[in-house]
């Protein structure tokens, strides 16, 4: 499997706060691979660091052997690193169809001039949007949701769409901050499945999480961060016999013998 994202010694300070301190990783293609990490462990800042929302203070980025550290996010996004956010970013009087649209930017080459004069470039660009953003609601299998307001979806549903928008733009990676957040158990079930299945159809995905069923169930492999430092990388198993990582959580029942349950 070939390297797809990796960061060296990557720090991201705030002033006099270390949110991220001294943080390496290695995300190989075919992964699914996680972030774990008690409350204010600096997950968030280090995948808006790796998506180049933060620039890093210290230390590297690299997606595909390309060095991304002082790239713009939209650079970054265009070179093949898409996310989602732990708030919904949809647009909720859109349709599904709408929404997955704004993803397809990527193969479109029109300009303001065509979008006028509706040119022939601009035609040929709405007939590939569509029939793109179609094959994506397909493989997300939200085909029966196409035409419907994304707002009226059942908030397990509405997440799907918005992993499908992102899937639109053909990401060498697809990150997902907290994707399970504010679902119900059956809709985190359903959500991992999902997930699982994109990456059996061969997207590399990294993502973070706190529902520790659904991180020790899916990921191939798990980073560890606590007070903005890594305590452990490794498989599930790994992980759950960690010493550093037991305290970090001790008394939370967050990393107990039933996680590993792959129902």
């Amino acid at each position: 499997m070939g390297e797809v994202l990796r960061t060296e010694g990557v720090c991201r300070y705030f002033g006099g706060l270390k949110a991220v301190e001294n943080v390496s990783m290695t995300v190989n293609s075919g992964q699914i691979f996680g972030i774990i990490g008690p409350n204010g462990a600096g997950k968030t800042t280090f995948f808006n660091v790796c998506s180049g929302i933060y620039k890093p203070t210290k230390g590297r980025v690299y997606l595909c052997g390309r060095d991304i550290s002082n790239m713009r996010p939209e650079t970054i996004s265009r070179l093949g690193i898409t996310r989602t956010f732990q708030s919904m970013q949809l647009f909720k009087f859109m349709t599904v169809l709408e929404n997955v649209k704004i993803g397809c930017h990527k193969g479109t080459k029109s300009g303001i001039f065509d979008a006028i004069f509706h040119t022939g470039r601009y035609k040929r660009d709405e007939e590939y949007v569509t029939r793109k953003s179609l094959e994506t609601i397909e493989k997300a299998g939200l085909t029966k949701y196409a035409y419907t307001m994304a707002g009226s979806l059942p908030y397990g549903i509405q997440r799907r769409v918005e992993i499908a928008r992102a899937l639109a733009t053909d990401p060498e990676i697809l990150l997902l901050d907290e994707p399970a957040a504010g679902m119900n158990p059956m809709e985190t079930v359903d959500l991992r499945k999902f997930v699982q299945e994109l990456n059996r159809n061969g997207q590399t995905i990294l993502l973070i999480e706190h529902d520790m069923k659904f991180v020790m169930n899916c990921c191939h492999n798990i980073l560890v961060l606590n007070f903005g430092k890594k305590i452990c990388e490794g498989t599930p198993e790994v992980v759950k016999k960690d010493p550093e990582v037991q305290a970090a959580y001790f008394g939370s029942g967050m990393i107990g013998g039933e996680v590993l349950n792959h129902a």
